[in-house]
């Protein structure tokens, strides 16, 4: 019973992912994010095909909203903390994290200062 317990946990623990904000460079309108609070909740888009503010009323957090334009607009929006990302770092995150489809959203939990673990599944947010 506790090899099965490990396996199952060794498993949980590679099957989400790292976020390193040291690594992972995002922009606020005019600076630098920098993660403030122990857990948030991604949303990874393009504003070109969504509206941020609908997409919000589709998921249910009670974490404070980072979203990650990959279509790279700088907006600033009540209650949403509003990022972009240079091409690379977009690419690199969406490969990191095995995203196929956008509007996705995910949980992330600080694990080490600016360290993050992905906290949940990915879950596309549905039109």
């Amino acid at each position: 019973m506790v090899a099965a317990f490990f396996f199952y946990y060794n498993y949980k623990f590679k099957e989400y992912k790292f976020i390193d904000f040291n690594k992972i460079v995002l922009y606020e309108k005019h600076k630098i994010f920098e993660p403030k609070e122990q857990e948030y909740t991604v949303i990874i888009f393009s504003s070109r095909m969504n509206d941020i503010n609908e997409l919000t009323k589709k998921i249910k957090t009670k974490y404070p909203i980072l979203a990650i334009d990959i279509y790279q607009q700088r907006k600033d929006y009540k209650n949403i903390i509003y990022t972009t990302a240079g091409i690379n770092t977009i690419i690199k995150i969406i490969q990191f994290l095995n995203i196929y489809q956008v509007p996705v959203t995910l949980n992330i939990k600080r694990y080490n200062k600016k360290l993050y673990k992905q906290d949940s599944p990915l879950e596309v947010i549905e039109n």
